[in-house]
């Protein structure tokens, strides 16, 4: 499993101050704990500093590869911030765009920069008609834009396929699981292109409900299960990163179940203890 850490993101609570400020000890820190934890790539996404984005995406993109030598996940439609991050980047790992989908003026902003720089993609099942409403919308919208993408020879893979969270909370459907569709889609991806990876803003799906760590824990197993091999997810959420270890050891992802049991010797693994009930 390739763990993206979602952690460094100026949507989220103080961080576009933090940006504003050039608060480089807080991404230092916000950095390392999550390669330290096991993120694999780490995202950067400055997409609320509208008016600077390029120069806000630049600074965050050499200062977190500085702290921590990771290869980065450039999350912004904006093509001025994508080039002036990936400008910057440094090291043998390919960087990825967070991202593309089929609309037509926000895949003709970022295929160019795809094929200049020869670097990864995530590819969204969105297009000009909107979102997705069920597993085989998702999939019609993927295959046109998977078309496209090997079209324009970008090699399959380079491609995150993504199938699109969405909240479960968010359908109004009684007969429609958001979280359902996800799994049928996933599963269609690997069997239709056995070469793709498969990526997910995982949680995505608990928005507007309470307790979201259970919830994204829940999720995550499932989708692992579909064929999930790209995450984009808390990697400081350690009970997450021990059911991910643990379920590639039962489908045969894990070989001899050696991740697991280097985790288990190196003290990664701990067993669940439940909260104390409350005082009456």
């Amino acid at each position: 499993m390739l763990i993206i850490g979602e952690r460094i993101n100026t949507s989220r609570k103080g961080l576009d101050e933090k940006v504003a400020a050039r608060d480089e000890a807080f991404f230092r820190q916000l950095a390392r704990a999550q390669f330290e934890a096991g993120a694999n790539y780490l995202d950067v996404n400055c997409g609320t500093r509208i008016n600077s984005e390029p120069d806000d995406i630049a600074w965050l993109a050499t200062l977190v590869q500085s702290e921590t030598g990771a290869p980065l996940s450039i999350d912004t439609p904006n093509p001025a911030a994508a080039e002036a991050a990936l400008k910057v980047h440094t090291g043998d790992k390919k960087p990825i765009i967070n991202s593309i989908s089929g609309e037509k003026d926000r895949y003709e902003r970022i295929i160019g920069l795809v094929r200049e720089y020869k670097c990864g993609v995530i590819a969204l099942a969105l297009d000009d008609e909107g979102m997705p409403a069920n597993g085989p919308e998702r999939f019609a919208k993927a295959q046109k834009l998977m078309d496209r993408l090997l079209g324009d020879g970008v090699p399959v893979e380079h491609i995150y396929l993504d199938p699109l969270v969405q909240p479960v909370a968010s359908s109004i459907d009684p007969d429609l699981s958001y979280g359902r569709e996800v799994l049928w889609t996933l599963r269609k991806f690997k069997e239709t292109w056995p070469g793709i990876h498969c990526s997910a803003g995982v949680s995505n799906v608990s928005h507007g409900l309470p307790k979201r760590k259970l919830l994204n824990q829940a999720f995550m197993v499932m989708c692992l299960e579909a064929g999930l091999d790209t995450a984009i997810i808390d990697p400081n959420d350690g009970y997450l990163m021990q059911l991910i270890l643990a379920a590639e050891a039962i489908i045969g992802r894990d070989e001899m179940c050696a991740n697991y049991i280097g985790a288990e010797r190196s003290g990664k693994i701990e067993y669940w203890v439940p909260p104390e009930p409350k005082k009456e």
